[in-house]
């Protein structure tokens, strides 16, 4: 892990974090997002751009669209689902997941007010999407609440110990017969051309993504946890994971 990624995960450990249930405005944006992420989640000039279809299409080599519609596919059934999103994604994929027919109710919780705020103004006053001012790692739900979970490349920016209080309080307000889905970085196959140059950006950009795209799933699970991969699959040599969690 790198220094500043060492540093990070230091500042998340040590501050004082909301606990289950917290009112809206007694939940704090994590010091990490305010040092490393400010300029792509906080800063409104920048959102107007990053949340673009063409942006996003870019910064994803071409898989916006087809690993947005993996996440549609994942929850495809059965029908009358409950469903959480974790972290305000940019782009369509919201919308989208909320017209699929198989969905009765959609929450989104998001610990940046500005990307709530966004998400409110893309999704129609019918939509049926509840938003949610919550971190990812103190989820103010019950267990047993969701039919289903989607992590939409939100843990590799998080720091490590961040990311497995993440994927337990997923699995924690998932019902035993749902599944919590992720799709996020991983690290390549070795002749994929950008196994090379994702190293830069991540060490540029993105202090947590290098360690994460190499740490299989199931290490980050909760010790002693019953839940079981249900699914992997890779896109794009590689670059790219789906893992599907039964709790």
């Amino acid at each position: 892990m790198s220094d500043s990624a060492d540093h990070a995960t230091a500042l998340w450990r040590d501050q004082e974090m909301p606990l289950p249930g917290a009112p809206a405005d007694h939940v704090v944006l994590p010091e990490y997002l305010e040092r490393y992420y400010a300029w792509a989640y906080l800063d409104p000039r920048n959102a107007r751009v990053f949340d673009t279809h063409a942006f996003l299409e870019l910064l994803l080599f071409g898989h916006y669209r087809r690993l947005g519609n993996a996440a549609l596919r994942a929850f495809d059934a059965p029908a009358n689902q409950q469903l959480l999103q974790v972290g305000c994604a940019y782009g369509d994929l919201t919308p989208r997941l909320a017209r699929q027919p198989t969905v009765d109710q959609l929450d989104v919780v998001d610990v940046a007010p500005l990307q709530l705020d966004l998400l409110q103004r893309k999704l129609p006053t019918d939509s049926g999407v509840t938003l949610k001012r919550q971190d990812a790692t103190r989820l103010a739900y019950p267990d047993d609440h969701f039919d289903g979970v989607l992590l939409f490349f939100l843990l590799h920016e998080l720091p490590a110990e961040a990311q497995r209080h993440a994927l337990a309080e997923a699995l924690r307000v998932c019902r035993p017969d749902g599944r919590v889905v992720i799709i996020d970085y991983h690290r390549p196959h070795p002749l994929q051309p950008l196994r090379w140059l994702m190293p830069l950006v991540f060490n540029r950009l993105e202090p947590f993504a290098l360690e994460f795209w190499s740490t299989p799933i199931a290490d980050l699970l909760p010790v002693g946890s019953s839940a079981q991969i249900a699914k992997t699959h890779y896109w794009f040599g590689s670059l790219y994971r789906q893992v599907t969690l039964t709790p």
